[in-house]
């Protein structure tokens, strides 16, 4: 049995188990994005999307066991038309309690539909990342987030999306907080909108999926910059020691990868297609983060420059999450070392550069330039 490997240019999703099993769960793509205030969204400490780096050390997000029971066909409601803004209040982060069915209860599939409206009418004018995803120990040190689902809105538009979760359904269990982010600048009054209504449900329907998901585990959710010679990329995400629970039959590895900022050497790296590496054990897995199809999978209607190719994302669509097979090495030992790694890049286009060059869109190496920077989340997700 092997997992399908997806490019990160693929239009279709699946995950192939078997000769003739197929799982739907998304493909290698990602997505995320922000015309303007870019650079703050990586900086911005107090979002849920921080530039510092919440890693794992090998805990189970959440876990399955033997003595499960085919659970009963629900609908849970995360998000009700949750208003999204910035302005008198920061509103950009959201955290709910929500109410899933027990851990024991078992899901033939899980889908999760979400969407964004547009308060008085007047959608925020800008694409903005978004993420949603789930909080353990909110409020603590210890606090972790979990990225169920990421997302960019649609230039001035609304939009709705249905994304399959069944493997996440461990961690959908039992009473969670859930938080949504969505990187918008704007709010009530604002010339450029008044924000987001937010809302998300999960359609669960009772049965036994095909493998089962038995554990999800956290290894990263974070942003790194990117082409700094003197600022290395192992440096940002660090290495993590992953302990693989029980003896699973399979793994996989669900990643986010979005590209950010422009302007600089290669419109890096919103604008330019690099190669990202997952390496477990020292056994690489390589994808192209690259995103193509954007006239075809963006809401339509929007303005802006939404048809055009990015670093894994396209305004107003639901980013694909990247997938690898990762069974050898999950079922050949207990602990797996996760590292990341990026292909070369070097932006000249910087202040501090010996020479500048490569500045594209009317940038200079002192204002504008725009910082590269990526947006990571990934988990491994085991199965019985």
């Amino acid at each position: 049995m092997s997992f399908a490997k997806r490019s990160a240019q693929a239009t279709s999703r699946g995950l192939l188990l078997g000769a003739s099993l197929l799982m739907s769960v998304g493909c290698s793509e990602k997505q995320a994005g922000d015309e303007d205030g870019a650079s703050s969204a990586a900086a911005d400490a107090e979002s849920g999307s921080s530039g510092d780096a919440e890693t794992g050390s090998g805990d189970v997000g959440g876990t399955g066991g033997e003595g499960e029971q085919p659970g009963e066909d629900a609908n849970v409601v995360a998000f009700d038309g949750e208003h999204i803004y910035f302005g008198e209040e920061n509103r950009r982060q959201v955290d709910l309690p929500v109410t899933f069915p027990p851990a024991d209860h078992m899901f033939e599939s899980v889908t999760l539909n979400f969407g964004l409206g547009c308060p008085n009418n007047n959608c925020d004018d800008w694409d903005r990342y978004g993420t949603l995803g789930i909080v353990e120990n909110p409020g603590t040190e210890e606090e972790r987030f979990i990225e169920v689902q990421r997302f960019i809105t649609p230039y001035g538009v609304g939009g709705e999306w249905s994304v399959d979760v069944t493997m996440l359904q461990p961690i959908l269990a039992g009473d969670v907080t859930m938080r949504v982010f969505i990187d918008t600048w704007v709010g009530p009054g604002h010339p450029q909108g008044d924000g987001w209504l937010f809302t998300a449900n999960f359609d669960l329907v009772g049965g036994t999926p095909s493998p089962i998901p038995d554990a999800v585990i956290p290894i990263w959710y974070q942003t790194f910059n990117a082409g700094h010679p003197d600022v290395t990329i192992e440096s940002q995400v660090l290495a993590q020691e992953v302990a693989v629970p029980g003896a699973p039959k399979n793994a996989a590895l669900r990643s986010f990868i979005t590209g950010h900022g422009f302007g600089n050497s290669d419109n890096c790296a919103e604008f330019c297609p690099l190669d990202h590496t997952f390496s477990l054990n020292g056994s690489d897995h390589t994808t192209l983060v690259w995103r193509d199809n954007c006239s075809a999978t963006g809401v339509p209607g929007q303005q802006g420059t939404w048809q055009y190719p990015r670093a894994g994302w396209c305004p107003g669509a639901d980013v694909y999450p990247m997938l690898d097979d990762v069974t050898t090495e999950a079922t050949s030992s207990q602990t797996l070392m996760v590292e990341y790694g990026l292909a070369d890049y070097q932006n000249s286009c910087r202040p501090d550069a010996p020479v500048c060059t490569g500045c594209v869109a009317g940038a200079t190496c002192d204002d504008g330039h725009g910082q590269p920077y990526y947006y990571l989340s990934s988990m491994l997700v085991t199965f019985r």
